[in-house]
């Protein structure tokens, strides 16, 4: 039989890996710490990860980006996850949410203009969906935009919890956000556009910067202001009413990859608890010999490797810019969080008092991986798409 290695399908895969697992070693684990105490966002890391072309990672080539696939993107965050799940976050933000979604959703003079931009890391781009009072619930979105007689759009609202919304800590906003608003009602429906908001334009500010996160603090998160925020024409991406198709079309990628940064916090949890274990001795001998630690590693081995079969098998079927994958792209995301999330709990209870403490990661790994049942699609939505889609299609139980 062929040795197939599911989460290195070709040398290129294996030479991203292999880049990327590098510069992780030199560069993102040495600030990881510091930037997960001081709340900041490493934007001289964001810049060199944009200097190894990661920042337009399935954009192509043309735009300046490396034309790669989703499992390059599930390649990249899994590594930087292993390390720093917060900055990898800020990256997934910028690259997944908004980077992928201009470049299949936006027209030829949006993605000439503005994808060099992001790709090279000139400007720091977001995605702005979640409201105050509104998350998962996407037809109750607030935010609305109104043509005006000369054509432009007059956007009014709040966004909440917008990752890269606050690019610095003197309240600058990110250089541009994807907008979800509401442009009036079809069949009694909210009808839902996209806007390309860029800093600069009229109304456009930040609210404030959400600080004192459990986890995820490398990572700047923002509430967002428009308050008649006027916006070109030519910005509104594809038609009036698309933003559910372009949800779609990349919620998919985004849950992958999430779930590509919970495989990359199992792993290092993994890591973190096995090497532990034979360092550290009680009772005169090394505590795996010890049955209840051997259940903890034993059990983070079975789920660790489950994780990795289930995302590397999923982004080798995944097409991007297509839909089609959301009962596995949701199963992922419902799985591999937790199990990424008990699996750095295991480890902080093999390592005692020094799992507890930040020094030695796996408490990092532990608060960072609370956020990823939360963050694109809760548990309790995932776990509503996966029972609906089954009704659809219950062969694909048995495919």
């Amino acid at each position: 039989m062929m040795d197939i290695d599911i989460a290195n399908p070709s040398d290129e895969h294996s030479m991203l890996r292999a880049m990327v697992r590098d510069f992780v070693t030199s560069e993102v684990e040495p600030q990881a710490l510091e930037y997960d105490r001081t709340e900041r966002f490493n934007r001289d890391l964001f810049n060199k990860i944009g200097d190894l072309g990661l920042l337009g990672l399935t954009v192509p080539e043309e735009y300046g980006g490396a034309g790669l696939d989703a499992v390059a993107a599930v390649i990249v965050h899994e590594e930087l996850s292993a390390s720093d799940p917060g900055f990898a976050l800020a990256y997934l933000a910028h690259s997944m949410l908004f980077v992928n979604n201009l470049a299949f959703n936006g027209n030829t003079e949006q993605k000439s203009r503005i994808l060099p931009k992001v790709c090279s890391g000139e400007w720091i781009g977001a995605m702005a969906m979640s409201e105050p009072d509104v998350g998962t619930d996407v037809l109750g979105l607030a935010t609305t935009a109104v043509q005006q007689d000369d054509g432009t759009w007059l956007i009014n609202g709040r966004k909440m919890w917008i990752t890269n919304g606050v690019i610095d800590e003197e309240d600058t906003p990110a250089d541009i956000v994807l907008v979800y608003a509401k442009t009036g009602e079809e069949n009694g429906r909210a009808k839902m556009s996209t806007f390309l908001v860029e800093a600069g334009m009229p109304g456009y500010s930040v609210g404030q910067k959400i600080i004192d996160k459990t986890g995820m603090r490398a990572s700047n998160t923002a509430e967002l202001v428009f308050v008649d925020c006027i916006v070109p024409a030519t910005n509104l991406v594809g038609s009036l009413g698309d933003s559910i198709t372009h949800m779609m079309r990349n919620l998919e990628l985004e849950r992958l990859t999430l779930g590509a940064m919970a495989l990359g916090i199992a792993r290092r949890s993994l890591h973190e608890m096995n090497r532990y274990a034979t360092e550290r001795s009680a009772f005169g001998q090394e505590i795996r010999n010890f049955g209840q630690i051997q259940r903890y590693i034993g059990d983070s081995w079975a789920k660790y490797r489950a994780i990795r079969a289930y995302v590397y098998d999923t982004a080798a079927h995944m097409e991007l810019g297509q839909s089609g994958h959301r009962l596995d792209s949701d199963g992922i995301k419902l799985f591999a969080t937790t199990a990424a999330k008990e699996i750095a709990d295991a480890a902080m209870q093999v390592m005692g008092g020094y799992g507890y403490v930040a020094e030695y990661v796996v408490e990092r790994l532990w608060r960072d991986a609370k956020l990823l049942e939360i963050g694109g699609g809760t548990l309790e939505s995932h776990q509503k798409n996966i029972t609906k889609d089954l009704a659809k299609d219950p062969d694909a139980i048995n495919r």
